[in-house]
């Protein structure tokens, strides 16, 4: 069986790109550079003792996806505990809306936003009651 492991964000800006996510999240970065042979930072997510994976932000090699188009590739969905909270640091740190917060009745919200690079990423809180 195959499981996904680690993940890579294509960004135009690293230093923007590691503000944000440190920013909104939390997360930490260690420079690979060196092994990548290109701009490369490893995006320490959480305590190794949680679930979850780590990744990592590398330099864009080509033209970023034009705005409103399918989706060709993953999408991530990160789990917070206050989806609204979240929402609000996402926006203060250069995010935006993809597709709003929407119940997925009797499990969780679930929303969409784009990154300071134009990524796009999911938002994951559970809760039961929500309808």
């Amino acid at each position: 069986m195959g499981r996904v492991i680690h993940f890579e964000i294509h960004v135009d800006d690293m230093e923007r790109a590691k503000n944000f996510y440190s920013g909104v999240f939390g997360w930490t970065f260690e420079d690979w550079s060196e092994y990548a042979g290109m701009p490369y930072a490893g995006a320490v997510t959480g305590d190794d003792k949680e679930l979850g994976i780590n990744g990592a932000l590398m330099q864009r090699q080509s033209a970023p996806p034009e705005l409103n188009q399918a989706l060709n590739g993953y999408a991530c969905t990160i789990g917070v505990e206050d989806f609204d909270a979240v929402e609000s640091k996402i926006l203060n740190h250069g995010g935006q809306v993809a597709m709003p917060k929407y119940a997925l009745p009797g499990m969780a919200w679930q929303g969409y936003f784009l990154d300071s690079e134009g990524n796009i990423f999911g938002l994951h809180q559970t809760d039961e009651n929500a309808e």
